[in-house]
């Protein structure tokens, strides 16, 4: 089976769907000692610089001119912006809802494949998957938004953080899988973990908050950074370099539907029926605008 070419392509995605997965769990119990920009900032420069490290030592070419610059503008926007609006996102909502909403992430991504260069046009079909699965959005969001009150004002706030946080990070993943590249997938990782934790460093001195400390949020730290940054997002470059869009795309199934039954037994995270059919919804929305855009091509 190692002998498939794509073998190790395929492996990083799998890699992705799991841990990815557990770092819902992982942020929010980090949050329990770090505020949101240090635990950003220092995750990042963490991750980074030890896989830069590791690159160096073993002589691995690490890029250079423009390809540096929009490698590392590529890791603000995925990592600094969009993985900073889940962190900022589950201080607000819990991690199993919020990995619900991030389902929704492929329909950005379709939508601003659309507007991008090249552009793909949208077709009717493809705009009814979309609005199936916004609908299970709605389902999942928009009760408790509008009971009003201290809850549903955090859960209304907390959908826009992570929609905005989809944005930023489908923005640079397409950028990103349309660069032309010269070095290896994990250098490129290496350089754009170590951009976001340097872009958010200013940010964790002007707004450094209050540090509690504990060991399970010191053990969540080292959990990000090694699963969730160094094993984790070196496996989402690879795969997105190496495999379709769409495919990787589909790691969007598998990681709420861990995070909710890890929220579930550590926090007792609220999942009943609602959310349930919810989620259904949204995976059948996604799952037709994938099987369209399948045909497309």
């Amino acid at each position: 089976m190692k002998q498939h070419p794509q073998f190790w392509a395929y492996a990083a995605l799998g890699s992705v769907c799991f841990f990815w997965g557990t770092t819902y769990l992982g942020i929010r119990m980090a949050l329990e000692m770090w505020p949101p920009m240090i635990l950003i900032a220092t995750r990042f420069l963490l991750s980074g610089g030890i896989l830069l490290a590791g690159c160096a030592l073993s002589g691995t070419r690490l890029p250079r001119g423009r390809e540096l610059r929009m490698t590392a503008l590529n890791g603000i926007l995925i990592l600094g912006i969009g993985n900073s609006a889940l962190v900022f996102a589950e201080t607000l909502i819990p991690s199993g809802i919020a990995a619900l909403i991030i389902t929704i992430s492929p329909f950005w991504m379709v939508g601003l494949n659309a507007i991008l260069p090249p552009r793909e046009s949208l077709h009717a079909p493809t705009l009814v998957g979309m609005l199936v699965g916004l609908g299970g959005a709605v389902l999942l969001v928009g009760p408790g938004a509008l009971h009003g009150g201290a809850e549903g004002a955090a859960l209304w706030k907390g959908f826009l953080i992570l929609q905005a946080g989809c944005v930023a990070w489908t923005s640079g993943s397409l950028v990103q899988k349309r660069q032309a590249t010269t070095v290896h997938p994990i250098v490129s990782g290496a350089v754009q973990q170590l951009a976001a934790g340097i872009a958010f460093l200013p940010f964790a001195f002007l707004f450094p908050g209050e540090l509690h400390y504990s060991a399970r949020g010191m053990g969540a730290l080292l959990y990000l950074v090694t699963f969730g940054s160094i094993v984790g997002y070196s496996s989402y470059v690879v795969a997105l370099q190496r495999l379709p869009v769409a495919l990787v795309s589909l790691y969007n199934y598998v990681n709420p539907v861990v995070a909710v039954i890890l929220g579930w037994i550590f926090y007792r995270e609220p999942f009943g029926q609602r959310e349930a059919i919810a989620m259904l919804v949204i995976f059948t929305g996604v799952a037709l605008v994938k099987r369209l855009e399948a045909r497309k091509s």
